[in-house]
């Protein structure tokens, strides 16, 4: 079974390791990265959003440890500066360039939909390039056109954390996504200049009136790359009824988060996670949005998945999982691959 990923930090976690050999890493395989070469080979990866996440210069390394409680509210990072930002963003699209180099065209960026067809056609792996957090961006807008130069499509406006376009939603258990006000004037101009360019606009992770306020503006069927029902586990970075419902209209598409602290119940972030709860979150968005409306988006290297499908390399046993439940191969290979690709295709044009 071919797989195709809406959202990983890959690139993160090896920019964050900044050694001579991360490439070597990266190719040979790795015990610190969720997903490396070896193990997209053992998963039949066929491709993935890669996403490009720009930490706070100070570190926060007590978010896991405290969402492993049954309740959490955690306050807003700093904003971060847009140098800051556009020179990291950079840096790793440069460390991407770097592995897609070293791949003998295996691993290719893709700029379109058409892209990610031919290379799941030719048992190549396709790489988006996606922004979580739009800081990198200057109010100018210049720098988004360098940036989409670089290949970036996709752009997720907002991570956890304020910018000039808008206002992140905070790690909170149990909570409602609205939180905060929407975007900004010119988070507003963003979507519209998105849209021209045929960026695509990731809606995962935004508050509530940020949401509605893209859903309002955009052309585009809306996108949720790495998002969970609501209704299941009342986490504020998970989608209420009402904003999928909002997806489903504008045939969009929504991937499932295997971050546990999004899956579960009890809001946990914790690895003794069964792969039921993922079921469950599978049978209400596709209640909701549709068989052909249903993706995945792991989170792999950004958060902390069951223990069954701790990495990539173990996708299949979802796959497995999904059968004994009684899903069919048809519905399980558009959940794994085929609706992203077709999404894409449809979707994505240069």
């Amino acid at each position: 079974m071919k797989y195709f990923d809406g959202h990983n930090d890959t690139l993160l976690r090896l920019f964050l390791k900044k050694n001579n050999n991360i490439i070597n890493n990266f190719y040979d395989g790795n015990d610190f990265c969720n997903i490396d070469f070896p193990k997209m080979l053992k998963s039949n990866f066929c491709g993935g959003f890669f996403a490009i996440f720009t930490p706070n210069q100070k570190a926060d390394d007590d978010l896991l440890k405290e969402m492993i409680k049954h309740k959490y509210d955690f306050p807003l990072p700093n904003k971060i500066s847009q140098n800051y930002a556009l020179e990291t963003t950079v840096s790793m699209i440069q460390l991407l360039k770097k592995i897609t180099s070293s791949s003998s065209n295996k691993i290719k960026i893709c700029t379109s939909g058409k892209d990610i067809k031919n290379c799941e056609r030719n048992n190549n792996i396709g790489v988006i390039v996606h922004i979580e957090g739009a800081e990198a961006i200057d109010k100018e807008f210049q720098s988004l056109n360098k940036l989409y130069e670089m290949g970036l499509r996709s752009v997720g406006i907002v991570w956890s954390r304020n910018n000039i376009f808008g206002h992140g939603v905070p790690f909170s258990y149990p909570s409602s996504p609205d939180r905060g006000p929407g975007l900004t004037s010119i988070g507003k101009d963003l979507v519209k200049i998105c849209n021209e360019k045929r960026i695509l606009i990731d809606l995962s992770h935004i508050n509530q009136k940020g949401f509605y306020d893209v859903a309002k503006i955009s052309n585009a069927p809306l996108i949720a790359t790495h998002s969970n029902a609501h209704f299941i586990s009342n986490h504020s970075r998970n989608l209420t009824d009402e904003q999928l419902k909002t997806i489903s209209k504008t045939n969009g598409i929504v991937g499932v988060n295997f971050a546990t602290s999004f899956l579960r119940k009890d809001g946990r972030m914790i690895p003794e996670t069964s792969l039921d709860i993922i079921v469950d979150h599978l049978e209400h968005l596709l209640d909701i949005l549709g068989e052909n409306n249903v993706a995945i988006g792991s989170d792999y290297d950004g958060a902390i998945a069951p223990h069954d499908i701790s990495d990539i390399s173990k996708i299949g046993n979802l796959n497995l999982h999904l059968q004994k439940k009684g899903y069919t191969k048809d519905l399980i290979e558009k959940i794994f691959y085929k609706n992203w690709i077709y999404f894409l295709e449809k979707n994505l044009i240069s």
